[in-house]
């Protein structure tokens, strides 16, 4: 039978990294079109490392992706009504901009560690280290001293999804509560934490407004409709930061469920009835859409151990003689893809280490897919230690869910089944956070609407055995990171019991 024809489209706009994704969706989550542009990243490693993008090429990016969806729709539904549109980007990543939202500076990404001297004098100021390199806070400061001459008059700051919803609506919007948590926003008093501003030395009047995911930020411009090919009118609604907007994708959104996002690192997600206080600062907590909360963590393990070590290596090859012979493998890798870990604990001074010796390259292999694959349980343990509810169903995403094996395996050591989403894509989530609330008849929550758009393509299932077996691989693991001092002794113990 053929699917019921869409009568309205959503459109989720997802500004990545290296690239930015337009996604055209109906209310019964079928994908309609989707269209994608590069973008071009300026890194340098002088004075630390620094990465920029050119704000002005988001907008002819969206404009180029939107366009290629719009014409990638077939003829019946080109005729039909948009619902609205929600933009989701990198969080941490910022700017300044002028008083039309328009960008007046070069974006400072996520990744971009310039501000060591900020964050230093921000931990000096406070007596404690909760903010992070990666938060947009220090990155502002450094900002407004080297961009502000005249004062800080017609300066603002903006985030990224900030200046594509501008440029959609034709003036300066407000920001959601998602993309503001990690530039000193405080999610639970919802308002801007004068603490943290007078600390970076940053004026609350620079900042825009906060409103929830999916308050009404304007209506698309002739102009940019003639741009974008979304018609004028159409509603702009606030989005979400981009791992937020991969958790809606995936689903994972009443109490207890989470989404383990295995990219080039490890990001956990999941929902909460209640907040979840880590005084160590590794997890933190963005609002619920719908009430609630939403905590997460990230980690600097990840599929780019794999990426980096293996780029001319035959994955699939090596994934099967790891299936087949070194479950466990001989040696135990701790595969940090960077210096320093976020979670599930802090430590800025953390290294990769190995334990034990390989014989060859598919052992290896499967020393470092393991090694994720214990730190994610060891995620998942530290979650529950903190209180958070970790019985719900689990979700997987990112571009190491391509690989059969490392599914499978992540399911063995978690003892539990893994979820994969239809449609893992954060613009996807976007279209689901657009059609909340703008819906002919009575308004929907995003957890409803995400239950009639969000399907499964498949569920992996945990090996009989298994678990138990790479158990040992994971406990060799904690004991070193514990003798290490990166973990308490008392977590790490706790960790063990678990098992």
């Amino acid at each position: 039978m053929e699917p019921r024809p869409a009568d309205v489209i959503r459109v989720g706009i997802d500004l990545g990294t290296q690239s930015v994704r337009v996604l055209l969706a109906d209310d019964g989550g079928r994908v309609l079109a989707l269209g994608s542009a590069p973008l071009t990243s300026h890194r340098r490693s002088d004075a630390g490392r620094r990465h920029e993008q050119d704000p002005h090429q988001w907008w002819e990016a969206v404009g180029q992706a939107s366009r290629q969806a719009f014409g990638a729709l077939a003829p019946s539904q080109r005729t039909l009504p948009l619902g609205a549109v929600a933009v989701c980007s990198t969080s941490g990543t910022v700017l300044l901009g002028d008083e039309r939202g328009a960008p007046l500076t070069p974006a400072l990404m996520y990744d971009d560690a310039r501000a060591v001297d900020e964050l230093a004098r921000l931990h000096d100021r406070l007596g404690e280290t909760a903010v992070q390199l990666s938060w947009a806070l220090p990155k502002i400061d450094w900002l407004f001293r080297h961009h502000t001459t005249t004062g800080l008059t017609g300066r603002y700051v903006a985030h990224s999804a900030d200046v594509i919803a501008a440029a959609l609506v034709g003036h300066r919007v407000d920001t959601d509560s998602s993309h503001a948590l990690k530039s000193g926003y405080d999610v639970v008093a919802r308002r801007w934490d004068e603490r943290l501003l007078e600390a970076a030395d940053v004026d609350p009047a620079t900042l825009p407004a906060v409103v929830a995911p999916g308050a009404t930020l304007g209506a698309v411009t002739p102009s940019a409709a003639e741009h974008t090919g979304i018609a004028a009118g159409t509603p702009v609604v606030a989005g979400m930061t981009d791992g937020c907007a991969a958790q809606i994708a995936a689903g994972a959104l009443t109490p207890g469920s989470w989404n383990s996002v295995l990219g080039t690192t490890l990001v956990l997600k999941g929902v909460s009835s209640t907040l979840i206080d880590d005084p160590a600062g590794a997890v933190y907590s963005h609002r619920h859409p719908d009430g609630g909360w939403l905590p997460g963590g990230a980690s600097n393990v990840g599929a780019g151990a794999v990426a980096g070590e293996f780029a001319d290596d035959d994955l699939d090859a090596l994934a099967a003689e790891a299936g087949r012979r070194f479950e466990p493998a001989g040696a135990v890798v701790y595969p940090l893809t960077a210096r320093g870990e976020r979670f599930p604990f802090v430590r800025p001074d953390a290294t990769r280490f190995e334990l034990g010796t390989t014989s060859s390259r598919a052992e290896r292999y499967a020393a470092v897919v393991q090694g994720v694959a214990y730190v994610e349980r060891l995620c998942f343990e530290r979650l529950a230690e903190l209180g958070a509810d970790v019985g719900g169903e689990v979700s997987i995403t990112g571009g190491a869910t391509r690989s059969a094996y490392w599914n499978q395996l992540r399911a063995d050591v978690l003892g539990r089944p893994l979820v994969l989403p239809s449609t893992p894509e954060p613009a996807f989530g976007m279209a689901v956070l657009a059609s909340a609330g703008h819906r002919a008849g009575a308004a929907a929550t995003v957890t409803q609407r995400a239950a009639a758009m969000v399907g499964r393509s498949a569920v992996v299932e945990p090996r009989a055995d298994a678990h138990e077996r790479l158990s040992a691989g994971y406990d060799r693991l904690v004991a070193e990171l514990t003798r290490r001092g990166y973990l308490d002794p008392a977590n790490a113990l706790s960790s063990r019991n678990a098992s």
